[in-house]
């Protein structure tokens, strides 16, 4: 029986995640919870689930629901994310946290010893030097979640020591592949929402609009799988079927193909190396659907401008990818509450990247002052 805790259990990957395990209670166990401030939904959880603890962000909705269950130890903010993380009673961590806010959790649920699912990219953005070497000394295991992580993770199973020639990691182009920098700057917040493959939280889907999903993506996977900046190649794959592959040193590429289901990679990481059967959880892909074939295009930088950011502060290094993630974050949260228009995102992440100066050797409490000072800038800015 693995004990899992679920860091953001009522977002897209966290009720997902919730569904694998009551499909399969014989292998999994909830050791415990988090939300922000969606505690309706939380309690439902706790009722079906009986977690011993919980976290939520503020103190009020920490003694609502400590009064409510008595026999759930209930933790509030940062400190109750890190104590869930990090409880004795637990295997493994499912961090599908959004954002920034992933990264102290993670460290603690490492340092604690604890295996780690991973859906919570930004961490590794802002601090995979950090994460990768607390992996490695803790000897924990790290098993990307995200759909083109676990497919390259899932190509690279029984490669030995073969070199690779190339990561592709592919992207469905969003809801605005084919657009020109001109129409970018009409789109509404309705048509930036309506991702065409995958259903997903607001802020990713924003991110995938603006395709710094996939350059995000690109710096995750240039630390979770110790590779140069130039085997990572963008593909945009508009059908979402093949989820990313690798190239390797002979010329094979070899690849993870199925519909898109996040319940897959969530399931491969929860049961790692075993698969498990999802019976009628999951459609089997139908190839003759694709009768009219899969397509394959290069990514349009001279539109979508937010994947070179991406790869030079990944080049960069220190502060840079720090101060590009914090700055999205807080463009996409304007966006989404209608203070700038589409196009501004990524208008504004370009300034803010030419005018950084970038700073090195930077511990976690640096990298949060960091964080802290740029979104505080672009707030200003705006």
């Amino acid at each position: 029986m693995k004990r899992i805790s679920i860091l953001g259990s009522t977002g897209s990957i966290g009720t997902q995640a919730l569904d694998v395990i009551a499909e399969n209670e014989e292998r999994f166990q909830v050791a415990a919870l988090s939300c922000a401030r969606n505690t309706e939904l939380l309690c439902r959880q706790i009722e079906k689930f009986r977690p011993a603890a919980v976290a939520v962000e503020r103190e009020e909705d920490a003694s609502s629901i400590a009064a409510e269950y008595k026999d759930v130890e209930v933790y509030w903010g940062r400190e109750g994310l890190e104590a869930i993380a990090s409880m004795e009673d637990c295997d493994m961590v499912l961090n599908s946290l959004m954002g920034m806010r992933g990264l102290e959790p993670t460290l603690a649920a490492v340092n604690a010893g604890k295996d780690i699912a991973f859906a919570n990219k930004e961490t590794l953005v802002v601090g995979g030097e950090l994460v990768m070497k607390a992996v490695r000394d803790k000897g924990v295991k790290l098993l990307p979640v995200d759909s083109e992580h676990s497919a390259i993770f899932q190509s690279l199973q029984g490669s030995g020591q073969n070199e690779i020639r190339r990561i592709i990691l592919t992207a469905s182009g969003g809801p605005f592949r084919g657009f020109s920098l001109r129409q970018l700057e009409s789109v509404t917040l309705e048509q930036a929402l309506a991702h065409p493959n995958w259903s997903m939280g607001s802020k990713i889907t924003i991110d995938s609009a603006t395709m710094m999903n996939k350059g995000l993506e690109v710096i995750e996977a240039k630390w979770l799988f110790d590779v140069p900046l130039d085997k990572i190649q963008i593909v945009v794959h508009p059908q979402s079927v093949l989820h990313s592959a690798v190239e390797y040193m002979d010329g094979s590429v070899i690849g993870q193909m199925g519909n898109p289901d996040m319940r897959i990679p969530i399931a491969y990481a929860f049961s790692y190396p075993d698969r498990l059967d999802l019976g009628t959880m999951t459609e089997s892909l139908d190839f003759f659907s694709l009768k009219d074939g899969m397509s394959f295009y290069p990514a349009d930088r001279d539109v979508f401008r937010t994947i070179d950011l991406a790869y030079e502060a990944a080049r960069m290094g220190g502060s840079c990818p720090v101060v590009l993630n914090g700055a999205n974050e807080v463009l996409v949260e304007m966006f989404l509450k209608g203070k700038i228009r589409f196009i501004d995102i990524q208008n504004i992440l370009i300034k803010v990247m030419e005018t950084h100066e970038p700073k090195y050797n930077l511990s976690i409490e640096g990298i949060l002052e960091e964080d802290s000072r740029i979104r505080d800038d672009v707030r200003k800015m705006i």
